[in-house]
Formats: C-alpha cells, sequence, structure tokens
C-alpha cells in the first residue's frame, strides 16, 4: 500500500536522478527540439518548474495557474534561459514542492484540492502526479532515459492510471482491454458495446503505457486491427 509520504520520497529521488542527468547536456543543447512536439529542452525543464510552483498552489488552495493564457506564457518565456538558469530552477522549485509535502499532516492528505480544468483529487494524490511529471518528462528530454528506464512500479501504477483516464472518455470510441504479456488485464475506453467484444491491446506494460501516455504509436504492441484512437493528453 502507498502512502503519500512514500509518494514523496518516490518524487524526490526521481528528481534527483533527473537532474543528474542534466548534465550530460551542453549548454546549447538544451535549445534543441524535445522529444515533445514544439517543445525544447528547455520548454521541458520549464514546465517542471513551473509545475511544482504549481501544486504548491494547488496544496495551499490556490488556484494552480492564474490562467491557461498565463501558464503558456509562463513556460514560453522561461524556456529562453540558459541551462544553468533552468536547472536551478527545477531543482529551487522542487524544493519547494518537497516542503510543502512536507508540512501536510493526515487530515491535510485527505482534503480535496483543485487541479487544472476543474479537476478535483484528493491531496493525497498530488506525490504520484507529480512523479508522473517527472518520470514522463525525463523521458521526454531525450538525454538518454527511455520508456525502458521507468521503474517498474511507476509503470505498473501508470498502467492503471491511464486505464482509468480513458474508461468512458468521450473521445475514447472503442471498448478496450489492455492485456499484458503477464497476463493481467485492464477495462478502458467505451463501455462494450459490440458481439465482438473489446479490442484488446497487448505488449509489455511498457509498451502499453507508452501508447497510452502519447509517447509512442503503439509500437511494440498488437491488436486485431488498428490502434484505437487516444486523446492527446
Amino acid at each position: 500500500m502507498t502512502t503519500p509520504a512514500h509518494d514523496a520520497e518516490l518524487v524526490r529521488t526521481a528528481t534527483g536522478h533527473l537532474l543528474s542527468d542534466t548534465v550530460k547536456l551542453e549548454a546549447p543543447e538544451v535549445a534543441e527540439p524535445s522529444q515533445l512536439p514544439g517543445w525544447t529542452r528547455a520548454h521541458v525543464l520549464t514546465h517542471l518548474a513551473r509545475n511544482a510552483d504549481a501544486l504548491v498552489n494547488v496544496l495551499a488552495g490556490k488556484p494552480m495557474y492564474a490562467s491557461a493564457e498565463a501558464r503558456d506564457s509562463d513556460i514560453e518565456k522561461g524556456a529562453d534561459r540558459p541551462l544553468d538558469a533552468l536547472v536551478d530552477d527545477v531543482r529551487a522549485s522542487a524544493s519547494r514542492l518537497e516542503s510543502a509535502f512536507a508540512a501536510l499532516g493526515d487530515d491535510d492528505w485527505k482534503r480535496t484540492v483543485t487541479l487544472r480544468n476543474g479537476v478535483t483529487d484528493l491531496a493525497s494524490s498530488v506525490p504520484f502526479r507529480r512523479w508522473i511529471e517527472i518520470e514522463l518528462h525525463h523521458v521526454d528530454l531525450g538525454i538518454g532515459y527511455t520508456l525502458e528506464d521507468l521503474p517498474g512500479t511507476f509503470v505498473d501504477r501508470e498502467l492503471i492510471n491511464m486505464a482509468r483516464r480513458f474508461s468512458g472518455h468521450p473521445d475514447v470510441a472503442a471498448a478496450i482491454e489492455l492485456r499484458a504479456e503477464d497476463g493481467r488485464t485492464w477495462r478502458t475506453g467505451a463501455e462494450e458495446s459490440s458481439a465482438e467484444g473489446p479490442v484488446v491491446v497487448a505488449g509489455s506494460p511498457v509498451a502499453l503505457v507508452g501508447w497510452l501516455t502519447g509517447r509512442t504509436n503503439g509500437s511494440g504492441l498488437s491488436a486485431r486491427g488498428p490502434l484505437p484512437a487516444l486523446p492527446a493528453l
């Protein structure tokens, strides 16, 4: 069983790994494209810093971002900085979030908080949400950390998380059964309405997570036809 304090520790460890990997970058490389369309590595690092501060806001009962436009503007402006400033920003903002986690008591973790677009969840979910940001954007930086390097515990939890996220989603037309190589299955997408049953998408947990999170086009997965279309995150 996980606890928010345990997840907060996982966030701290993952952040440390990401920051350590930034030493692989030469200063000019931070302005090169990341693996996210339209974003450089500087955009990714800036987003991670501003996301940490946004989650501090959430835990304090404030709006996550002033507005969608302000969020996007802050990322654009922040991406026009040198590597050292970007890394320092990620480190400092991560420390602020770590302090916010440490300040919460048992009752605080049970509070309902409001995230982007009016989404609500328990405060106890915030550390795991941050862990997702760190792990996937570490991959997006394109500096040697790949989907295959994701911790197994993270992959298993993110697979469950994404299956829940797309379950009943209005933009997922197909009923889908995700099937891992070890025999585990998860249902997602639309309610089953076809006599043929759900579309079975099979492969390794890592390949499934890569597809569900939009990091791959479904390479390494098999289905009886084209993979169902998924909405962008």
